[in-house]
């Protein structure tokens, strides 16, 4: 066995990166969010129509983040529902366009990802988001509609560690629980500001929900059907990185790793929170979602639960059906985290299943309020999306999802 590293990053936090690829400017790093009129200017935009959540938009920060667009005409949003809104969208998108907006400014987690990204496609190409949406005929036809209008700039800053905002995937809830999802490859951000001082405040709970949601982004881009050397090499290092962050914060016995626990440390575990959940996003943005997205969408829209919550709980039982057709692939990343484990995991769904018991996370469906009732209609209504057209194991009919489902419940 080797005895862990000692990570300086979780001492002084990661250290700040600047880059360019494919069009989209990211810049990590604490007090990067003050760069917002820099990069409109870049970006020649003026007139910003800014997205957010209530919780953000009555934080200091917000405030303080604020005077940075003064002066300028911006239009602020500030109530965008979680799982976003078919109506909300529709609506909303009306107001930008009568305001002559030249850009979205999207401050928050995925639910104002997702967002952004539906308002740009749908300001582009006009008619109703519906129109726009694609479709999976089983078992691995997934038809995405050609849209390719000029869109809005979108500038992301994230919040949480969903890694949304690295994507051209989402989502966006009906009004009949149902979550429509989207590609299209124009919606990526033309900039990222990825700030870790925007999520000082965000309980260190929901942040590692979310970051279980980071994982499974790795985890997916590692075993998905579209996964490339270039995906492969950037989700094994997310893995490595939230291993780091959320092994060594959980109380053990024998800690490998005696770090005081100190605010200072504390900001740099959600800088390293948040740096993963980038390179996860990045990593499922090239190779794209599988069964346990598939399984989340549905489950957290139908149900009205946030979506790292499910994520945390379905993710080690997803990972386990598949992991009996995908180890080589997850090899590389199970090697990652058992250079630092105490005791070598057997499988990566067993490296999830020890971070929710080491930080006493809800682990059932049935801790989230989910009906027992609930599972064979979501079981069937997971067989309709997309995310199966790429998982590595097929499923014949809905009693695997359902299997999954009771598992989990």
């Amino acid at each position: 066995m080797t005895s862990a590293p000692s990570p300086s990053s979780l001492r002084h936090g990661p250290r700040p990166f600047d880059y360019h690829l494919f069009g989209t400017h990211v810049c990590f790093g604490e007090g990067v969010s003050s760069l917002i009129v820099k990069e409109l200017d870049a970006l020649g935009c003026s007139r910003p129509a800014i997205l957010t959540q209530a919780r953000m938009a009555n934080s200091e920060r917000f405030r303080t983040l604020s005077v940075a667009w003064q002066g300028l005409d911006t239009l602020q949003l500030t109530d965008v529902p979680n799982h976003s809104g078919v109506a909300f969208v529709e609506t909303v998108a009306a107001k930008i366009a009568d305001f002559r907006a030249d850009c979205l400014i999207a401050i928050g987690g995925g639910s104002v990802a997702d967002t952004a990204k539906a308002l740009a496609l749908l300001l582009a190409e006009g008619g109703a988001l519906a129109d726009h949406v694609t479709t999976f005929t089983p078992p691995a036809t997934v038809h995405i509609p050609r849209r390719v209008k000029p869109q809005l700039p979108i500038i992301g800053l994230p919040t949480t560690a969903s890694g949304a905002e690295a994507t051209s995937s989402f989502g966006v809830r009906g009004a009949d629980g149902h979550k429509l999802m989207f590609w299209n490859r124009r919606v990526a951000a033309a900039t990222l500001l990825i700030d870790p001082l925007l999520c000082d405040d965000l309980p260190m709970a929901l942040l590692r929900d979310t970051a279980m949601n980071g994982i499974a982004h790795a985890v997916e881009a590692l075993y998905s059907l579209g996964h490339s050397p270039v995906s492969d090499c950037v989700a094994v290092r997310a893995i490595d990185l939230f291993d780091e962050a959320l092994a060594t914060r959980a109380p053990q016995a024998v800690p490998p790793i005696a770090l005081p626990d100190t605010p200072a440390r504390d900001a740099a575990l959600r800088a390293a929170i948040l740096q993963a959940a980038h390179l996860a996003g990045l990593a499922l943005s090239m190779a794209r979602s599988c069964l346990h997205h598939a399984i989340c969408h549905v489950v957290a829209s139908r149900q009205g639960l946030a979506h790292g919550a499910v994520n945390r709980v379905i993710l080690p039982h997803a990972l386990a059906f598949n992991e009996a057709v995908a180890a080589d692939a997850l090899r590389p990343a199970l090697d990652a985290v058992n250079r630092r484990a105490q005791r070598p995991y057997p499988t990566l769904s067993a490296w999830v299943a020890d971070i929710q018991r080491r930080h006493a996370m809800p682990a059932r469906l049935s801790d989230l309020g989910v009906p027992d009732t609930a599972l064979a209609p979501m079981a069937a209504e997971i067989m309709t999306e997309r995310g199966l057209a790429l998982n590595p194991r097929p499923l014949a009919d809905a009693a695997d999802v359902l299997g999954i489902l009771r598992a989990a419940f």
